[in-house]
């Protein structure tokens, strides 16, 4: 016959203390809020694209409306715009921006946005399939 053979106690206590650390890191990590944001409507009407606003980003520029300006400046523009403005989307400001700009450039603009009183959405390119035969 063969003794049993125990396993050592203290290997238990060291099991159960390491997971009880895990389970305490990773409940106390807290989920990433982020920036939220609105996609624009699906109206296609001339009033809605007069009332909106546009920022567009590049890597060498900002502008607004079209018109380049510094990062610094556009908060105080923006605000310019939006003054009296109070319905929400009458607020929105479309921000549009090219796939090279860094991602910390595009929260700093963002974020003047927000800052400034505008609500941000994106602009999305609409893609179309066609099928030839």
């Amino acid at each position: 016959m063969q003794p049993l053979v125990e396993s050592p106690a203290s290997a238990t206590s060291d099991i159960a203390f390491i997971l009880i650390v895990f389970f305490l890191v990773c409940a106390s990590e807290q989920p990433d809020k982020g920036r939220g944001q609105e996609f624009p409507s699906n109206e296609k009407t001339s009033e809605t694209q007069k009332r909106t606003t546009e920022v567009g980003i590049t890597t060498s520029a900002v502008t607004l409306n079209g018109a380049v300006v510094r990062v610094e400046q556009l908060g105080g523009r923006l605000e310019t715009v939006l003054k009296g403005k109070t319905e929400a989307r009458d607020r929105v400001v479309m921000v549009k921006t090219r796939s090279d700009v860094p991602f910390h450039q595009w929260l700093k603009v963002t974020g003047v946005i927000k800052d400034a009183g505008g609500i941000v959405t994106l602009q999305i390119e609409e893609t179309t399939t066609k099928v030839v035969n």
